[in-house]
């Protein structure tokens, strides 16, 4: 059986040398890797190449076994869900709207659309009245949970989160981070989430991915992670991580 996605000898260097690869992953279905790394390792990068956004110099990006550069770009997008920090939403648009936006674009009936927003709605237990308010109207976490509510619409098999929960405050954060990892097993997606934070991947991971210098420097369980660092590098990684931590 073919992986949700998958990365073969891939690479993808921009002109300052930053980047990604060679590197070899593979998310299997209906489980969460999380991506962990400094900044400029190539976290980014890599969910740009997942999604499509970017494509590989080297290598294969694999959908479900299929090269992503081959298939419909607009068809992918609808399969993939995309939730940046601070939901990406459009400001000019309300709660309502941003949610709407693709389905009205495909000309969902009245019925069918009212039906999956209020599901959504309270998948990611966002109050009614928020739906109405407008993104500058919103705290981060409302902001967060409707661009959840966004990403899932069109009920995408992957889902892939930049940072999703780096602005918000700590009670905020672990609300979410509580409410997340309930729809994830409720909802049985595949999911990519890249983060800084050791207790996020804690939280949320399968497996974890460490990236150095756009390179795959260990990958396995969290467990393994912190209990069995493979160099230097990963274990100075996970020390300074935890000395961080609030």
């Amino acid at each position: 059986m073919p992986a949700a996605l998958e990365l073969r000898d891939v690479v993808l260097r921009h002109p300052d040398g930053s980047g990604l690869g060679p590197i070899d992953l593979r998310v299997e279905e209906g489980t969460t890797l999380v991506v962990l790394g400094p900044s400029g390792g190539g976290k980014t990068t890599l969910l740009r190449l997942l999604l499509g956004l970017l494509h590989p110099q080297q290598g294969v990006v694999l959908f479900r076994g299929e090269d992503l550069t081959k298939l419909d770009p607009l068809a992918v997008r609808r399969r993939i869900g995309y939730v940046v920090q601070g939901g990406g939403l459009f400001p000019h648009l309300t709660a309502r709207g941003n949610v709407e936006l693709l389905p009205r674009y495909l000309e969902w009936d009245r019925e069918k659309l009212a039906a999956r927003v209020q599901a959504l709605r309270e998948l990611v237990r966002l109050p009614p009245e928020a739906l109405e308010r407008f993104p500058r109207q919103l705290s981060g976490g409302q902001s967060q949970r409707v661009g959840l509510m966004r990403a899932l619409a069109l009920d995408p098999e992957v889902l892939l989160f930049d940072e999703p929960l780096g602005a918000l405050d700590p009670i905020t954060r672990g609300d979410l981070q509580h409410d997340l990892r309930r729809a994830f097993a409720e909802l049985r997606k595949t999911v990519v989430l890249v983060t800084h934070d050791l207790a996020e991947a804690a939280h949320f991971a399968d497996k974890v991915a460490v990236l150095r210098d756009g390179r795959l420097a260990q990958e396995g369980s969290f467990d393994e992670l912190v209990r069995a660092p493979k160099d230097p590098f990963v274990a100075r990684f996970v020390r300074a991580s935890r000395e961080a931590a609030p």
